[in-house]
Parts: C-alpha cells; structure tokens; sequence
C-alpha cells in the first residue's frame, strides 16, 4: 500500500537581485567535471563566523555575511566549480553592498514602494523564521513514526498478483489459444510461441507482480478477477490488442519501510503543525477585509485548507 504523503509548501525568503558580474561571467557557461585523479579535500577546519573576510567603505563583511550570502545565492552558483563558488559569493556580497550604498545616498531607501517592498520581505523573513524554529526544529522522531503508523493504518489492504500474458493481434488467435490451454497445452510454452510482447517471448509472457491501477484498466480488472492458477475463458481486449492472461499468485502489497518515507512522513507532520498555528494565530487576530467579494474568496480559500 502507498502513503499519500504531500510535501509541505513553505515560502523560504530569497534576493532577487541580478548579479552583473556572475551574469557576465564566461564561467557560468562552463561544465566543470570533477578530476578523479584529485587527492581528497581534508576536512574543513571549524569557521568563525564573526571573522572579517572583506571591508567594504569601512563596512565590514563577516564570514557569517559571507556563508548567509553562498545559502541565499546557492541558484546563480549552481553551475560554477565548488572551489570557485566561495570567491563568486564575496563577490556577489561586495556587488550588493556597494550598489545598497549607492541607492542609500541617492534616497532609495525612503521610496514608499522601496518601504513596502522591505516591509514585506522583513515579514516574510520572520514568517520563515517562526516556521523554522516554532515547527520543523521541534518536530520529534516520535511524531514522525506516529505518523507514518497512522496512515499505515489508515490505507486499505490492497491485493497484488504475478501474472503471465500472451497477446495476439485477434481475437479470433486469443480464442484458438484458450482452446489449446483448455485441452491442457503448457501456458508459458504457448506463450513464447505466439506472444506480440517482446518482452514475453523468452520468459513465458511473465509480467511480474503489480497492483491495482499499475495495467490499463481493461487488463488489470480481469487479471485482479482471476483465482490463482486460472487462465481468462474470454479473450481480453485492450489498445494493445488481444490478450489471455493467467494468474500465478496474489499476496497482500506490502507497506513501504518506515525508512524509505520517513522523510515524507516529517514533511507532513510540519505540514499539519504549520496549519494549526496558522488557525490558531489567525483566530485570534483580528482581520478585517472591507471589499464583501475580496472576503467571501478569502474566506472560501481558507476553508479549503
């Protein structure tokens, strides 16, 4: 049985900026490939964040600025050689730096849409940091197991089989073969024989074990329908043609391990603990929306969530 886990979708703040210099820059044209004849990287040596790395106007720029620099900017860096993409984050960081002092001095920063524009990111930031601290940091293994337990428990037992074709161009061929099966002809011979399948003509038509929904659904209805052991007494027809299927086994689908979706089994707690707060905070505030349509489409999304 498959969980139905969905990712949480959490806004996490990015600049937009566009950086002339990496843009202009003939290396994020280039494919770096690794030298596999370079000796290993030793262990990097812990990094203190308060370190100056560049002085820009008297401003200093700290290793932290540096390192917060490379997370935000990881995109524009994805093409660029490791080695090179510390070097590309200063520089970035130096660009911003003195193109915020230029705005700065020409009065930018006291633009009405310039405030807004700050106002919103600074919410936006803090709104990803409440998030980060408040729900994904107190997130527990406990919860996580609980989870992956309870939707384990709440998906349905579902059945799937190892099934063999033989598929023909008509039904007239899918016929004269059930009568051959009927006088107690070999199915893995006959399949061999006559199979269109490319992939059944050296191993009896087996198809291995699959699930509901797994075939088109004219197939996988009578390959589900049959007893073990049992060959379809009608020829079945679908868009690939016709086909006699016989049933070798049925045995319940087993659930995926705990740990090839735990990480998904997280992403949902963090996802229904983000939308209590959310419900929560959002009850008490006091919200009020003065264009009647405006609120009732509101309203109406909110409670779909």
């Amino acid at each position: 049985m498959s969980l139905s886990f969905r990712r949480a979708s959490l806004a996490s703040l990015g600049l937009a900026f566009g950086l002339s210099a990496l843009c202009l820059s003939p290396l994020m044209a280039q494919e770096t490939k690794p030298d596999a004849a370079a000796p290993t990287a030793a262990p990097a040596k812990p990094v203190d964040p308060n370190a100056v790395v560049a002085t820009i106007n008297g401003e200093k720029l700290t290793e932290a600025d540096l390192q917060l620099a490379e997370g935000e900017l990881s995109q524009q860096f994805a093409q660029l050689p490791p080695d090179q993409r510390r070097a590309a984050a200063l520089s970035a960081a130096i660009e911003i730096r003195v193109m915020a002092k230029k705005a700065v001095d020409a009065g930018l920063d006291k633009d009405a849409d310039f405030q807004r524009r700050m106002a919103f990111l600074q919410a936006r930031a803090l709104h990803g940091e409440v998030v980060e601290k408040e729900v994904v940091d107190k997130v527990t293994d406990a919860e996580v197991r609980a989870r992956y337990d309870q939707e384990i428990a709440n998906t349905p037992p579902v059945n799937e089989v190892h099934a063999r074709h033989i598929l023909v161009k008509t039904k007239e061929e899918a016929e004269a073969i059930i009568k051959q099966l009927d006088g107690g002809a070999d199915f893995q011979k006959l399949a061999n024989e006559h199979t269109n399948d490319p992939s059944g003509k050296t191993n009896g038509g087996d198809l291995g074990w699959f699930g509901p929904g797994q075939m088109v659904p004219e197939f996988d209805k009578a390959a589900l329908a049959l007893d073990v052991g049992k060959y379809t007494k009608e020829p079945v027809q679908t868009q690939f043609g016709w086909h006699v299927i016989k049933l070798e086994d049925k045995r319940a689908k087993q659930p995926p391990a705990f740990d090839d979706v735990k990480d998904q089994a997280k992403q949902a707690v963090i996802r229904d603990k983000y939308f209590a707060m959310v419900k929560d905070l959002r009850g008490a505030a006091k919200v009020e929306i003065p264009d009647e349509k405006l609120k009732k489409d509101v309203d109406a999304l909110e409670g779909s969530k």
